[in-house]
């Protein structure tokens, strides 16, 4: 008989073992848990040169690579002098650096996102947003800022994509290695690590807090997948943007109010929280109900204090691109907020919707942030005017344009994104502290001083680096497709080093139209075939996993790059990421750019690339609407020809066959002597001079503090002051006004008879209107005469707005005056509105009450 133990399964335990370098080499890891290093290039230089091989193999990752040294080629480093000298030269850099502190008086601020584009090696991100957010974080640390951020440690990120050998997207998720990235748990007063709890569906969902440096920013993450979680709880913080509309609301909650309840616990106490796209609106939910109950504030009293330090910028142009989710999903997790905050169901639930009454609407986290944000902008100025029409709906009685929404157009972190030649020639020519003042043209504008030859040196040094990029990362992908090895060797022995080079790489969602191009094959083969012109076209990006539109226009793509008139002239590179990003934003001659109009709110490639040099083709929409110049650049035309769709693509593709034809094309190819064109240089010159710096994240920054934190940091203190009094005495008087509102009547009023009259240009509009105020001051009434054009059946423009003056008060009667001068003859529509007036409002919205008369 052989005897057997009953317990005999296996049992293992986790124990991490820490690499130790030896002491001179200690500053390493130090460097690399900051993320600091990913935009100092004597650092990112520093540590590729310990083990090239292991710094591509690990995607750029210094902890990695740190992880793998052997002790030989540890005692290798500490016997090169010019490694160590090195070493302490980026050490004594970064000192110095985290060294300076933020100014006494400067605003905390707390900002919050779903994402967070820092470096490849991180897959916080999945595109244009995360990467927005990641720059701005960086410029924060750069710019001294008194910033913490806050978001979500995802154990698989956003996915890696790869291609079949038909074109079909393959989306993987390999689990990210967090003992390789710069993460470091939070610890609470005791040592312990410190987790927040938030409750969900009756039960309390725990997450740990880690902390990545960014710089002199902390960025703190919440991670729920530790042992203490169901399987389900664990998920939360598996994948971005992965799961239903129900995962996604637990995962905004944790993000929300989670991510205060982290700050509180660690006695961060912000001045102010910008809400960075509607994921994390319920963090003002959360920040209400600790005034509630800690300082016994009112729901009203709570609004105002919160209103006043709060800010939401909103990225998405269209209203499906917002979250929304049912009410009777919302009351399964929230419900107990509405009690907690001293309130109804229904007026809880009227935070994020335009008819709480109405049970089939939608709760929307976008309505939620505005209500609960003092400020709200957009990400461009055209993106600012769309703002304004898709949040129209939240102040029936005002115009898009009189609506407090404003814009600050997104930008880019230089540092990250410029190439270090462009970057050693911009310090040479501007001068080295042309950083700190980054945005003014008169520095750029001395680029006019550089040779031609020494700018196309750099534009060809870049354009080599993207094409040996392409040829290797080809040779491996078409490779493990399984692609024929006499295939491989056409497309890659097809691509001509002297090409003009145009690339698209962005979210593959159908409105960004990537299929444009192809809409004329024929036309499109004699563009890139013609002898001794070739051209080039590269593309890149991930359609998101349920977008089956998206992944279609991948796979025709592909089809179509295999076509023989498109070998090595096509193609698509799969996998799309910060570092291809850079390589491409850098290499490329022209930036494409064809969404439909107006629905891209910003974007930001295209401004990498004017850093670099390189020129933008694109529709005038979002920052490009912006920055075009006839003399930097392409555009298509602003105005649409047709009401269709499909016949505005036709229309648009012959646009972009015609401007490469007789535009692009000769401007690139026409050389001089000395085999270079003076258009395209004169082309490159301008789009450094007088684009560039007006895209710089120090400009976005400092608008960001200009426009809208300076004076949220003002209005919140006043706010708090002496045990919130102002806040109390805002809510009572709102809460007055809303009570006596529609008790407001009009006695009498005296307008010109436009019935029966027309008014002569130059003869005065004039009006007096007596209205009864029944327990209302006349002081906080306002009443206005507002003319407007009308454009069609259902919009109306402003064109004059002018408010009436108090006479006299007799009684409860209040009489108000006006005289108009109108300089423009022609058919108006005109209205008086009465609205409430207060010298603490911080606009017309704060109160969005409106009679018109």
């Amino acid at each position: 008989m052989i005897g057997q133990m009953k317990d005999n399964q296996m049992k293992l335990k986790r124990i991490f073992i820490e690499s130790k370098l030896p002491e001179e080499l200690a500053p390493l890891h130090e460097l690399a848990n900051n993320i600091w290093w990913s935009w100092n290039k004597d650092a990112i230089e520093l540590f590729r040169s310990i083990d090239p091989a292991n710094w591509k193999k690990y995607d750029y990752n210094p902890i990695a690579v740190l992880d793998n040294i052997s002790v030989e080629k540890a005692n290798k480093l500490l016997a090169d002098k010019a490694f160590i000298d090195r070493l302490q030269a980026v050490d004594k850099a970064f000192r110095a650096y985290l060294k300076e502190k933020p100014g006494k008086d400067s605003p905390r601020i707390a900002y919050f996102s779903m994402e967070y584009g820092l470096h490849i090696s991180l897959r916080l991100y999945s595109g244009g947003l995360g990467v927005l957010a990641g720059d701005y974080l960086k410029e924060a640390s750069d710019d001294n800022a008194n910033m913490a951020a806050v978001g979500l440690l995802y154990r698989y990120g956003y996915f890696q994509q790869a291609i079949s050998l038909h074109g079909d997207q393959i989306n993987n998720f390999p689990p990210q290695k967090f003992t390789s990235l710069p993460l470091a748990p939070v610890r609470d007063n005791s040592g312990e690590w410190l987790k927040v709890s938030v409750g969900l569906k009756g039960r309390m969902v725990h997450a740990k807090v880690w902390v990545l440096q960014v710089g002199r920013v902390p960025l703190y993450l919440l991670d729920t997948d530790i042992d203490e979680n169901n399987h389900e709880d664990r998920s939360l913080t598996h994948q971005l943007y992965g799961g239903d509309n129900e995962h996604r609301l637990r995962q905004e909650i944790l993000l929300g109010i989670g991510g205060i309840r982290a700050l509180k616990a660690m006695g961060i106490d912000a001045d102010i929280y910008h809400c960075n796209e509607g994921h994390a609106a319920f963090l003002n939910i959360e920040r209400m109900q600790d005034y509630v109950q800690e300082q016994q504030l009112s729901f009203g009293e709570a609004l105002e204090v919160v209103r006043a330090t709060s800010l939401f910028t909103t990225h998405t142009p269209v209203p499906a691109g917002h979250d929304y989710f049912h009410e009777n999903l919302l009351q399964q997790y929230l419900y107990n907020y509405a009690e907690n905050l001293g309130i109804s169901w229904q007026e809880f639930i009227a935070l994020g919707k335009v008819n709480p009454a109405d049970h089939h609407e939608l709760f929307s986290m976008s309505h939620l942030a505005i209500r609960m944000s003092q400020e709200v902008n957009g990400v461009s100025k055209l993106h600012g005017a769309v703002s304004q029409k898709m949040f129209n709906v939240l102040y029936p009685g005002y115009n898009p344009e009189e609506l407090h929404i404003g814009y600050v157009t997104n930008s880019v972190h230089y540092p990250t994104w410029i190439a270090h030649e462009w970057n050693e020639l911009y310090t040479k020519t501007f001068g080295k502290g042309f950083l700190r003042d980054q945005s003014n043209k008169e520095h750029w504008r001395k680029i006019h001083n550089v040779s031609d030859e020494e700018v196309m040196k750099i534009r060809e040094l870049q354009k080599k680096r993207l094409l040996d990029y392409i040829k290797s990362t080809l040779q491996e992908d078409l490779t493990r497709r399984g692609e024929n090895p006499r295939n491989i060797f056409e497309v890659i022995n097809a691509i001509e080093s002297d090409a003009l080079i145009l690339g698209f790489a962005r979210r593959f969602a159908t409105y960004k139209r990537a299929h444009l191009l192809f809409t004329n094959l024929e036309r499109l083969s004699e563009i890139v075939n013609e002898e001794g012109r070739p051209v080039l076209f590269l593309f890149a990006g991930k359609a998101h996993p349920a977008d089956q539109g998206g992944q279609d226009l991948i796979k025709h793509i592909i089809h179509i790059s295999k076509r023989p008139e498109f070998i090595g002239k096509v193609i698509f590179l799969e996998n799309y990421n910060m570092e291809m990003a850079k390589l491409l934003v850098r290499g490329v001659d022209i930036w494409l750019n064809t969404p439909t109009r107006p629905k891209e709110a910003s974007g930001t490639s295209g401004m990498k690339a004017a850093l670099n040099g390189v020129m933008n083709f694109s529709v005038l929409d979002g920052w490009w609407a912006e920055g075009y110049r006839p003399d930097a650049g392409w555009a298509l035309p602003l105005e649409r020809t047709y009401d269709d769709q499909n016949l505005q693509n036709e229309l648009d593709a012959e646009t972009i066959y015609n401007i490469l034809e007789h535009e692009i094309i000769p401007a690139y190819f026409d050389r001089n002597e000395q085999g270079i064109s003076p258009k395209w240089t004169s082309f490159i010159k301008h789009i450094i001079a007088e684009v560039a710096p007006t895209f710089t994240m120090k400009r976005m920054l400092d608008d960001y503090y200009e426009r809208f934190y300076n004076k949220l940091y003002e209005r919140g203190r006043a706010m708090k002051a002496h045990r919130f009094r102002l806040a109390s005495q805002m809510a009572a008087w709102k809460a007055r006004m809303l009570e006596r509102w529609e008790e407001i009547e009009v006695v009498d009023a005296d307008i010109f008879d436009s019935d029966n009259f027309a008014l002569p240009v130059g003869k005065p509009f004039t009006a007096t209107i007596r209205l009864h105020l029944d327990g209302i001051e006349a002081e906080h009434v306002g009443v206005e005469v507002a003319f407007f054009k009308r454009i069609d059946e259902e919009e109306v423009e402003l064109q004059i707005k002018k408010e009436l003056k108090l006479k006299g008060v007799k009684g409860k009667v209040a009489t108000y005056t006006c005289q108009v001068d109108p300089e423009m003859a022609g058919v108006f529509e005109y209205g008086f509105r009465v609205f409430p007036k207060h010298e603490l409002m911080a606009h017309r919205q704060d109160l969005a009450l409106v009679h018109w008369i």
